[in-house]
């Protein structure tokens, strides 16, 4: 591919509906248009996302993202070379939607059309952002998943390790929840945390001592509602103060234990010898500014560099989308009218599963 490839993405993965438009070919692209509608205030009253509400969201509000990106943009559908969509995984109702839209505008355009891994966006995101050669360790941490992949190539993803239970950014929204603080989690967490004593709660650093690149946060979680009841029950109720410190406490044990199973990827990619060493963090959990600092330190420790796309770029994006299109698309074929939408679609597929799999096949 040598002519510069103009794609339109469009992602509805979750509670943002977004559409971009992205030019360049492989490694050298530039994002001309991000549009992202967020679903926040719909879902605020619940506590977290809503599907059937996220679906219908997403369905009213694409024709708008996409005809927005291609106005932000400056071009026309007969300005573009292809479409990208999310086909998987997330929440199947906006899934479905991206993709049938992505679908209908290419039966109507004649563009060819590519399905993209949402996972497969995130993880491509340092070929965006700052052109990064291949390989690379990438760390992706977000709302449902979390794991270390040395990324080989577009569609070659290498798992080191993951979480084996919630996601770092599922147990900030629930940590958010159970001490009264708004949603997103994470965001609310992380500005709680500033006025915090992070040494207040001798929380657990789960499977610290256990070998390998595995993770969990499942247990980290319950000795936050532990220490939340026992501050209830000794004084009626939570302060200020007691949230800033559990949310400070819980903060540093998620970023201590990323770090340390960072140290442990780091080894095994850098036994690889590559020229030149790169560790990639992105997610919505990426743009945690503490957990971007400890990770930073572990990386420069190792004598690798460290990247951490712009804020825009951790949390869910189409441009993303459409760059890992534009990656992907000189390795195989265009998908045709019968490209599927998927709840649940990892990444590296010679693995075994890590979260075990089903009738609808192996979550992560």
């Amino acid at each position: 591919m040598t002519r510069p490839i103009t794609c339109l993405g469009i992602e509805s993965s979750c509670d943002d509906t977004a559409a971009a438009i992205v030019r360049g070919v492989p490694g050298d692209m530039t994002v001309l248009s991000s549009v992202v509608f967020g679903q926040t205030d719909l879902h605020a009253a619940f506590g977290g996302v809503v599907p059937e509400i996220a679906a219908r969201a997403h369905a009213e509000r694409l024709d708008v993202s996409v005809q927005g990106a291609l106005d932000q943009a400056g071009v026309g559908f007969g300005d573009l070379d292809s479409i990208a969509v999310t086909c998987g995984p997330g929440l199947i109702g906006g899934v479905v939607s991206g993709v049938m839209t992505a679908k209908a505008l290419s039966a109507a355009t004649g563009l060819p059309l590519y399905g993209v891994n949402h996972l497969a966006g995130h993880a491509l995101t340092p070929r965006l952002s700052d052109g990064v050669a291949f390989p690379y360790l990438m760390l992706l941490v977000s709302g449902g998943h979390c794991q270390f992949l040395i990324t080989h190539g577009p569609d070659r993803f290498e798992r080191l390790g993951g979480t084996i239970d919630d996601a770092p950014g599922e147990a900030f929204d629930k940590v958010a929840r159970l001490i009264g603080l708004g949603q997103p989690g994470g965001p609310a967490v992380e500005a709680a945390a500033r006025g915090g004593d992070a040494t207040r709660f001798a929380f657990p650093r789960p499977l610290a001592n256990k070998p390998g690149c595995d993770m969990s946060f499942s247990g980290l979680k319950t000795a936050v509602l532990r220490a939340r009841d026992t501050l209830v029950a000794e004084a009626g109720g939570l302060r200020q103060q007691d949230q800033a410190d559990l949310s400070a406490s819980f903060q540093a044990a998620v970023a201590d234990s990323l770090a340390g199973k960072s140290r442990r990827a780091l080894d095994q990619y850098l036994a690889l010898s590559p020229s030149d060493p790169n560790f990639c963090v992105a997610g919505g959990v990426a743009a945690n500014m503490h957990i971007r600092s400890l990770l930073e330190t572990v990386s420069a420790d190792k004598g690798c560099r460290f990247l951490a796309p712009p804020l825009a770029l951790c949390t869910d994006n189409a441009a993303m989308i459409a760059a890992a299109g534009i990656e992907q698309m000189a390795g195989r074929t265009p998908d045709g009218m019968d490209l599927a939408a998927r709840p649940r679609m990892p990444l590296d597929t010679r693995s075994a599963a890590m979260l075990g799999s089903g009738k609808k096949g192996a979550k992560a």
